[in-house]
């Protein structure tokens, strides 16, 4: 990615004191994807973050979490993924041939570079939701990542969600996603409440991975030649919810195994704790899990 391959514009007026524009990536193999850059009043205090997305959630629902951390001092940028949110390109999401790979090899990696580069930062954190933690393995340049926060990330292996969700979850990767690819060429995941619908082959990928242990392990050697999991040494605070009914501990332990190197630590947040009535799998980055938030913050400035 080049200086020159990105573009940044005011998206709207502020009423925190957050600047916010939008901003166009350029990633290696040359997709254009969208972003939105929060800058902080403060003066490049802290290593700034780039947060990455769930599967299928599109950048715009992290914004008041991405406008609280500029206002605590960190400059911010959000992504939508190819094929997802304002990254979508084509006319219809059957067009697109994004992978959930790409998403790690290629996406991640140009937001961490655009954004060292805006900055003028060595390093980047990095807050990653669900398949934002998941992916990050898969990124060459992780050795730019200085500390990571995971958001209920785990490897969603279906065998160990809780009932009656683990139901719902093998109808719906063993049935619903391969199906539904195949036949409409896309995953029409909108209309069952599971976030953008999604290209054929993030949600084959998807569903193939959760099916067995080790999520993307699932993948090594065969549709994912090369990774970094092995090799990512960033220190990695994992988070997840007492109500979330898909990263449970066993799960969120079984992603974490693939990062041998990485300093690790698991805390599990009880949402009554933070005067949240739930939290779940996506809950902790609305509004109603502010009380939360102080956790990334702390984590992110620890020298």
């Amino acid at each position: 990615m080049n200086a020159e391959s990105t573009t940044a514009g005011r998206v709207e007026p502020s009423t925190s004191g957050v600047d916010v524009q939008a901003a166009e990536i350029e990633t290696p193999d040359r997709v254009r994807i969208s972003g939105r850059f929060y800058q902080s009043a403060a003066a490049n205090v802290f290593t700034p973050v780039l947060i990455c997305p769930a599967t299928g959630v599109p950048q715009r629902f992290y914004a008041a979490f991405a406008t609280w951390l500029a206002e605590e001092g960190f400059d911010v940028l959000t992504i939508d993924y190819r094929g997802i949110g304002s990254s979508l390109r084509e006319s219809h999401v059957k067009q697109c041939r994004a992978r959930k790979q790409d998403w790690g090899q290629l996406d991640m990696p140009a937001g961490v570079d655009w954004l060292r580069q805006r900055c003028g930062s060595e390093r980047v954190n990095l807050v990653g939701h669900s398949a934002g933690g998941q992916l990050v393995g898969l990124m060459p340049n992780h050795a730019a990542l200085r500390r990571v926060v995971m958001v209920s990330s785990s490897t969603g292996y279906v065998g160990r969600i809780e009932f009656p969700t683990r139901v719902f979850a093998y109808f719906f990767l063993r049935l619903y996603l391969p199906l539904t690819a195949s036949l409409l060429g896309y995953a029409p995941t909108k209309r069952i409440g599971m976030g953008e619908n999604l290209p054929a082959d993030v949600a084959r990928q998807w569903a193939r991975w959760c099916l067995r242990p080790g999520y993307v392990e699932n993948g090594f050697g065969r549709e994912i030649e090369r990774h970094s999991y092995d090799e990512f040494e960033a220190p990695i605070l994992s988070l997840y919810a007492s109500d979330d009914r898909i990263a449970s501990e066993a799960n969120v332990r079984d992603l974490l195994r693939l990062f041998p190197k990485a300093p690790a630590e698991t805390r599990r947040l009880d949402p009554a704790s933070f005067d949240c009535e739930q939290m779940g799998h996506v809950g902790f980055f609305r509004s109603s899990a502010r009380g939360a938030w102080p956790i990334v913050r702390a984590f992110l400035r620890d020298a």
